[in-house]
């Protein structure tokens, strides 16, 4: 499978720092991907049913609904098949063991490097990580 021009990936960034969600999206839109944003669980879960995001950007910690409780209803009421991007403090290693029973396989510590986020979402769309992209 080849892999998908970044024009042609979806990204969905949700952090209710609206300072990370600004500097994500126009980092991410500079290299053409197609960017939404959600400054929390409830209006990434409207979003997600809209947009079909390959891959989901979110932070752990959110008032309101945290990261894994997004995942969890993302999953229960089947809406969303893209890739997850954990983003996490230093030191939650119960929350990433969690996150992982939940299929997450990707995380980015906070404070993070805006390459390595790039790098890795690149990663994912690239030749040998397309396939766990649902693309459609």
């Amino acid at each position: 499978m080849c892999a998908l021009e970044p024009r042609n990936v979806r990204v969905l960034v949700v952090d209710d720092q609206g300072g990370i969600r600004q500097l994500l999206q126009e980092i991410l839109r500079s290299e053409d991907y197609d960017v939404k944003l959600a400054s929390n669980g409830y209006e990434a879960l409207g979003v997600i049913e809209g947009f079909n995001p390959h891959i989901i950007v979110i932070d752990m910690k959110m008032p309101g609904m945290n990261g894994l409780e997004v995942i969890r209803e993302i999953k229960s009421r089947d809406i969303g098949h893209g890739v997850f991007i954990m983003m996490t403090a230093y030191g939650e290693l119960e929350i990433v063991n969690e996150a992982a029973s939940l299929g997450v396989k990707y995380y980015i510590n906070k404070p993070f490097d805006i390459g390595d986020l790039l790098n890795l979402i690149k990663k994912i769309h690239s030749p040998d990580g397309s396939e766990k992209l649902n693309i459609s």
